[in-house]
């Protein structure tokens, strides 16, 4: 099963996530805009959101994402109070007629130990 990690981070928290999710999922996370360049089984994609929204890079990069070339998207997402930034990724990707998993993985603010412990772990269940 092959996996990909991509992410948007302006404060570095999602960085930090995405990265403990590739190390589970035994592939690199990279930073957006980084194309796919090849079809992949499992693409996790993780933002923070900001001013309630996406970034425009990340939506711009959402709506441009080629269908044929994701088996399943995975979502995660780091922000303060709000998981609301799943909630959006998942409606562009739908609309797409990419398959969203159900199960997601949030984790407030700077993820901590525990947090990135716990996405090791969910890149490990979804990538690996």
């Amino acid at each position: 099963m092959s996996a990909e990690v991509r992410y948007y981070s302006r404060s570095g928290h999602t960085r930090k996530l995405a990265e403990a999710i590739a190390k589970g999922a035994g592939c690199s996370a990279q930073a957006m805009p980084r194309a796919l360049t090849e079809k992949t089984d499992v693409l996790f994609i993780g933002s923070g959101l900001y001013a309630a929204s996406l970034d425009k890079n990340l939506r711009s990069w959402l709506e441009a994402l080629d269908p044929s070339m994701v088996g399943k998207a995975v979502l995660f997402s780091t922000a303060m109070f709000s998981k609301r930034a799943l909630a959006l990724m998942e409606k562009i990707l739908t609309a797409k007629g990419i398959k969203v998993e159900s199960e997601t993985l949030f984790a407030k603010s700077d993820p901590d130990a525990a947090a990135l412990k716990a996405a090791e772990e969910f890149g490990r269940k979804y990538g690996a």
